[in-house]
């Protein structure tokens, strides 16, 4: 094998992509001396989508001082890519870790994502990546319109800026007030979900309870967004409802799309097209990539099949080294999936799975890598 790319998933809660690459890596190296690798680490948008995008492709971090979800000061952070490409996480401002043990999706603020991506913008940003994912917020992104520039009235012409528990107050919204620099900048957000703005499986229902709502408070936030979604379709002319994803991240992928004009895009498309992954893997003799579980959700288009069909049209194998293999993933194959490897090497609680998986995934590599070679 003289190149090899490696394109793997975290493990959540158990590996980072970018230490899974490093035990690929090394049983590669240990194989075949001198193999050309390119590592290109995967993040969902969440927590550590900056960090990955920089190690696969260089750039720099820059520190912004923003809001933090409950209005307060706070350090925070965007990436420029090399080409002028930010890349934002909203988790960086508006984060679940930020809120600690003050979980309230109804007071909560995305003002700090705003922030960022303002920051971004006036620094030159020619293009900008925002993942959403891990959000404290349930106010549509309201918070980060403002910071850039849209204004909310309530029905006396006061201009305000909306949380979760005020969504119901706004009667015009005017995105013509946006700052220059943010209107221009083509916005691509980052979304794995396919949850509607509003009903029993949109934002505040699905997502409302792990941010501290309760029964009583879901379903006020959840009134509250069928609100501003009338006043949405009535004004902008976007019918929030009918967007796939639009209730990710506490309705932030409706606000993207409302006020920024955002594309909505699955989270490894967005990394294959960002780093350019044709080119680097142009010539490769074999792709390794892998996800926690593969199962019928993958077969949506998660990291690796989104990986797999691009490598298909490439006439690239590939083979993915996931944690668990479960029912139904025969179609993995026809989208171009070469074998799957399960690390899994006893059969253990996930608990004490875990810890070994480091290890595991070590000889699972080491297996793989001595049957590749016996077959030369």
């Amino acid at each position: 094998m003289k190149k090899a790319v490696l394109i793997p998933d975290s493990f959540k809660g158990t590996m980072s992509s970018s230490e899974i690459i490093a035990i690929m890596k090394e049983r590669i190296e240990a194989y075949n001396p001198g193999c050309d690798i390119v590592s290109i680490p995967v993040a969902d948008g969440g927590e550590g989508s900056v960090d990955a995008f920089l190690t696969a492709l260089g750039g720099e971090k820059i520190k912004v001082r923003t809001k933090g979800p409950w209005g307060e000061e706070l350090d925070s952070f965007y990436g420029m890519l090399p080409d002028k490409t930010a890349v934002i996480e909203m988790a960086a401002s508006a984060g679940l870790p930020q809120v600690g043990d003050r979980k309230d999706p109804s007071k909560t603020t995305t003002y700090g994502v705003g922030e960022l991506i303002l920051a971004a913008a006036k620094n030159g940003a020619k293009r900008l990546v925002i993942g959403l994912g891990g959000s404290a917020t349930n106010d549509a992104g309201c918070g980060a319109a403002a910071a850039c520039g849209v204004s909310f009235l309530d029905k006396e012409g006061n201009s305000f800026i909306p949380v979760g528990g005020t969504l119901d107050k706004i009667d015009k919204i005017d995105i013509s007030t946006m700052d220059e620099s943010v209107r221009s900048l083509p916005i691509t957000a980052m979304c794995d979900i396919d949850n509607p703005f509003y009903g029993p499986t949109g934002a505040a229902a699905i997502f409302g309870p792990q941010k501290g709502a309760d029964e009583k408070m879901v379903e006020l936030l959840d009134g509250k967004m069928k609100h501003l979604a009338s006043i949405i379709e009535s004004q902008l002319g976007i019918v929030l409802q009918e967007i796939p994803g639009s209730g990710a991240a506490g309705g932030m992928g409706g606000g993207m799309k409302a006020f920024f004009g955002a594309r909505m895009q699955m989270g490894i498309d967005a990394v294959l097209e960002i780093t350019g992954f044709e080119d680097l893997a142009a010539g490769a003799d074999m792709i390794f990539t892998g996800e926690g579980k593969i199962d019928s959700q993958s077969l949506r288009g998660k990291v690796v099949i989104g990986v797999a069909r691009k490598a298909r049209k490439m006439g690239i194998p590939v083979i993915a080294v996931v944690g668990d293999i479960g029912d139904d993933i025969d179609a993995a194959y026809d989208e171009g999936v070469t074998g799957i490897f399960s690390i899994n090497r006893v059969a253990v609680p996930y608990k004490e799975a875990r810890l070994r998986a480091k290890s595991d995934m070590k000889l699972t590599m080491d297996n793989i890598l001595r049957f590749m070679k016996s077959m030369k």
